[in-house]
């Protein structure tokens, strides 16, 4: 059904959906190529920035009057309905082109279908499922938050080759490469949000921001079930410039909670007991935030329970070429998810996996975490 110069097209629309990470969530990133019937690409586009012009309407303002009777290649089903822009399925009709191709639907409730029909209903000629699973991969995160109202999880450590997370209070803080250190800071930059334990700010006293910056400013999350967050740990020192929520408990003493407070921290207290409880009711109101993508830095305790809570969907692991000793902190083989490996990679030395989570059941029961 499709030719070579279709998916070439669809592959280029996908690239430049690429483009838009970070800068429009909770929106997917959405690519648009016009090519004329001669075969040339007339008009290029994509999702840009949240609030701004939809790769559709970028790319047929790019294209102008070629798009009359032209070819539109989109990753993601045209929106029909109006939010912050006007609908794109309109903005197609009235360009004039003549066939839609469209990578994958849209699962939001407002669209879902609707703007295929419309398209169809006007005339032209709609295709789909060129190239679905790259673009449902793609806008996997905006499809998680729109069917399970919770952002995208992605757990990140780095270790050693056997298994360490970290060296200890007093060590060498770095276990990984400088080319790796700056992938996670470009991650950070990208992501909503940015949590870990309360075991690790103790440890390591980090700041949690991204260096240099990136298109989005992350809130810093802690989970901290008894609210022991040190009123001079660096995260709670820049509170005022850089939001931080304190994830605590339901026991959280009153006087702990009421001086993060003042000083400049929110402070979320959970109803539910279990640690893996906590963090189920954490999603569903990073959710209601539309954090859109969670980085989960860590600790192992914290990582362990988002393992058997099954809340985690992708993984960047960097492994270290060092031996440092002593027992290792990783889950036992039980413990441990199957992952899908989508990337392997050599930043500095060190060795990274990056891949997906295959869907499980949660554990019934979930280890105690640090905090």
């Amino acid at each position: 059904m499709f030719s070579p110069a279709d998916t070439t097209a669809m592959r280029r629309a996908l690239e430049l959906a690429g483009r838009g990470a970070g800068h429009v969530e909770p929106n997917p990133q959405v690519g648009a190529v016009v090519v004329a019937g001669d075969g040339a690409t007339v008009g290029e586009g994509w999702h840009a920035a949240f609030g701004g012009p939809h790769a559709e309407v970028a790319a047929l303002t790019a294209a102008g009057p070629a798009a009359r009777g032209a070819t539109l290649y989109v990753s993601l089903e045209p929106c029909c309905h109006h939010g912050k822009t006007p609908p794109c399925t309109a903005a197609i009709v009235a360009a004039g082109v003549a066939r839609v191709v469209v990578a994958a639907g849209d699962p939001y409730p407002e669209v879902a279908g609707r703007g295929l029909a419309e398209l169809r209903a006007a005339g032209i000629a709609v295709e789909t499922g060129l190239l679905a699973d790259e673009a449902r991969r793609l806008t996997a995160p905006f499809r998680k938050l729109v069917e399970t109202g919770t952002p995208w999880v992605i757990a990140k450590w780095a270790m050693s080759l056997d298994g360490r997370l970290a060296t200890g209070p007093g060590g060498d803080r770095w276990i990984s490469s400088a080319e790796s250190r700056a992938l996670v800071h470009a991650l950070r930059g990208r992501c909503d949000a940015i949590a870990v334990g309360i075991g690790t700010v103790l440890a390591d006293d980090p700041l949690l921001t991204a260096r240099p910056a990136g298109p989005r400013r992350p809130l810093r999350i802690v989970l901290d079930s008894a609210a022991r967050l040190p009123l001079q740990s660096r995260i709670v020192r820049s509170a005022r410039e850089t939001p931080v929520l304190v994830a605590a408990g339901p026991a959280a003493p009153a006087d702990r909670v009421a001086a993060l407070q003042a000083a400049g921290c929110e402070v979320w207290q959970a109803t539910a007991r279990s640690h893996a409880e906590r963090l189920r009711d954490l999603l569903v109101e990073l959710g209601r935030r539309r954090v859109t993508n969670l980085l989960v830095e860590g600790g192992p305790e914290v990582l362990r329970t988002l393992f058997a809570a099954g809340a985690a969907d992708e993984i960047q692991a960097f492994v270290a070429p060092r031996v440092i000793g002593g027992s290792a902190v990783l889950p036992t083989l039980p413990e441990v998810p199957a992952c899908d490996v989508e990337e392997v990679a050599l930043p500095g030395g060190d060795i990274l996996v990056c891949g997906l989570v295959r869907p499980a059941a949660p554990a019934t029961a979930s280890p105690a975490d640090r905090g």
